[in-house]
């Protein structure tokens, strides 16, 4: 775990990949309850105007929340995390499905030993998510 006085305002946390794939959203939906049609149904999906299905916001929140847990090493240590969606992440169904790319940067140190940490998440270079802030205590 990185410690707070270690830990300087620019700190690149180590950036990820990650692959969303049509199971990713069945799992996700059993696990959350959300199985709105959108995530699963590709002919509902574009009839509503969407390109294709559509990866849960929730879960690509917390995907991406994974950098800053996986840099902490205890998601205990995360005090707050919020996000804007900006754009839905599509995902083929293929082999493939969608590459959502994390990177984050430490924004700001507080006087209370916690840290802000800004993360930026894009699926072919296309911003999915704004704001995307987490609040940390380092030790």
């Amino acid at each position: 775990m990185p410690r707070f006085a270690e830990v300087e305002v620019g700190t690149e946390l180590p950036a990820q990949d990650f692959q969303i794939q049509r199971a990713n959203l069945v799992r996700y939906a059993g696990a959350s309850g959300d199985f709105n049609i959108i995530h699963w149904n590709e002919r509902v999906a574009k009839s509503v105007g969407l390109p294709n299905v559509i990866a849960h916001g929730m879960l690509t929140m917390a995907t991406a929340g994974r950098v800053v847990t996986d840099w902490v090493g205890d998601p205990g240590a995360v005090v707050s995390y919020g996000v804007r969606f900006s754009r839905p992440v599509v995902v083929e169904d293929d082999d493939k499905g969608a590459t959502l790319t994390v990177s984050g940067t430490v924004e700001d140190k507080n006087d209370d030993g916690t840290v802000v940490v800004g993360l930026t998440a894009t699926v072919g270079g296309e911003k999915v998510l704004m704001g995307a802030k987490a609040v940390v205590r380092l030790p």
